[in-house]
């Protein structure tokens, strides 16, 4: 498959996501209704509006759904879990590099 053919997915902010929620929420629309006033796929708001919601009595463990503020600081800490972690890596490196001229 060429990338020419491949669609983008669109990235939407954590407000758009939020505020269309609200939609459903306290505005009265169906979901279907939102989605395609909105020009947005209906699994996605559905996601959205599941989230917004929070975990359901029955659920437990991973498969509990968080919401989108969670979720939106879940990413920007593993991000920057990532870069800590290259980040001890280097200096590891530099150090053992450092420790071989002093020798």
């Amino acid at each position: 498959m060429s990338t020419e053919n491949k669609q983008k997915r669109p990235k939407y902010t954590l407000e758009f996501k939020k505020d269309t929620a609200k939609l459903v929420f306290e505005k009265g629309y169906t979901q279907e209704q939102a989605a395609n006033n909105l020009g947005i796929s209906k699994s996605a708001l559905s996601r959205w509006v599941r989230a917004e919601r929070g975990p359901t009595k029955g659920s437990t463990g991973k498969s509990a759904s968080i919401n989108l503020d969670s979720h939106a600081e879940l990413q920007k800490l593993r991000k920057e879990n990532e870069q800590l972690h290259m980040e001890r890596e280097i200096l590891k490196k530099a150090a053992v590099f450092f420790a071989k001229e002093v020798e």
